[in-house]
């Protein structure tokens, strides 16, 4: 390959890069705005919590997108102000989400309340884990071919949100076909547990670690 057909091979991903990170934000507001109002609409949980998540993703994203504009510009780069500010605030949005929730689980256990419908959560579930799934194999794609770290750790925080998404499904699922009270809270509990782990990740990446996404 000429050098002239690199570089433009490489602007071309670059460019693939930028749009992916886009997609991701517009998305996920979509996606947070349908949830919330469904979560509060049905009094589930679990969807609530979801579609808050979906928000603070929003935040991380916008933090991803000034990423790929500074290093598709200026490679050799460290992380911007605003990059890390981005990422600190949404490690301590999803810590503030994770006592959130947890708080809320356990109420709604000490006094049995259960959603009205966990209809609307299947559905959306079912449509991010394919949205999600989508979403990685493309960053995953170009993180590959530009030998990019942030990209494939970005690409494995995406995969996070797969995890919710089948924690919002699976309880969703069970719920809807039992009745069983606690599994909204459960699957809630399920959120704090991923919730904690994407604040503590995003706070590692601030301080310069990429690999912190690295799958397990």
């Amino acid at each position: 390959m000429t050098t002239s057909n690199h570089v433009l091979t490489e602007a071309r991903l670059w460019q693939t890069a930028l749009w992916l990170a886009i997609f991701t934000i517009l998305y996920n507001l979509m996606e947070g705005l349908i949830s919330i109002y469904f979560g509060m609409n049905d009094e589930a949980l679990t969807l609530f919590g979801f579609g808050i998540d979906s928000f603070i993703e929003v935040m991380s994203g916008l933090g991803i997108l000034a990423m790929v504009l500074r290093i598709r510009s200026q490679p050799d780069t460290e992380r911007t102000r605003f990059e890390r500010t981005a990422l600190q605030i949404t490690g301590a949005a999803f810590y503030l989400l994770s006592a959130g929730l947890m708080a809320t689980a356990i109420y709604n256990l000490i006094y049995g309340h259960k959603p009205v419908s966990t209809l609307a959560g299947m559905i959306i579930s079912i449509i991010s884990i394919g949205v999600m799934l989508g979403l990685v194999a493309g960053k995953r794609n170009v993180g590959h071919a530009l030998h990019s770290a942030p990209i494939l750790a970005d690409a494995n925080c995406t995969l996070v949100c797969v995890y919710m998404s089948l924690v919002l499904l699976a309880s969703s699922l069970i719920y809807q076909f039992t009745g069983i009270g606690f599994i909204d809270s459960l699957g809630a509990a399920g959120l704090v547990y991923l919730s904690v782990k994407e604040g503590r990740e995003s706070f590692e990446r601030a301080s310069g670690l990429e690999d912190c996404c690295d799958d397990e």
